[in-house]
């Protein structure tokens, strides 16, 4: 079971922890990472995210399924916010549960090399009186690469 959520609200990792292990005793590891939006020098007013409503939520359930095929995983939860957001607010959070924690660590990285680089999002960065679409980073790439071998 996965749960993919594409929203303009903020979400509370307790709660969303406390949801993913609710009535599973199989599980003996959960990982989670949480992207927030970064200002490295202090110009960033804000960054617009935004995607396709139906498309972005079946890319993200496909990827979330591709990892379970992957690994034995016994829950998964990708939120992914969209709109408007200001400097330090959360962007996106991936939790992934197993009953060993490697499972676990691998299959939260595979997500989140996939979330970078082949989600349906799109990127808009305002800086000063200037706005900029944002492109997926050749690191990013790269780090998708070794899923692809």
């Amino acid at each position: 079971m996965a749960r993919i959520l594409v929203q303009q609200e903020d979400f509370d990792l307790g709660q969303e922890i406390a949801a993913l292990k609710s009535d599973n005793n199989n599980i003996g590891a959960i990982v989670t990472f949480t992207g927030t939006v970064r200002d490295l020098d202090r110009s960033l007013k804000s960054m617009t995210l935004e995607h396709y409503p139906g498309m972005t939520e079946s890319e993200l359930a496909n990827i979330a399924q591709e990892a379970k095929q992957r690994w034995p995983l016994e829950g998964c939860t990708i939120i992914h916010r969209v709109g408007r957001l200001a400097p330090g607010d959360n962007i996106v959070l991936v939790i992934t549960a197993s009953a060993h924690r490697q499972a676990a660590f691998e299959a939260a990285e595979y997500l989140m090399d996939f979330l970078k680089s082949r989600a349906p999002f799109w990127k808009k960065e305002e800086i000063g009186e200037e706005s900029q679409w944002v492109d997926a980073k050749d690191s990013d790439n790269v780090a998708l690469e070794r899923w692809l071998k």
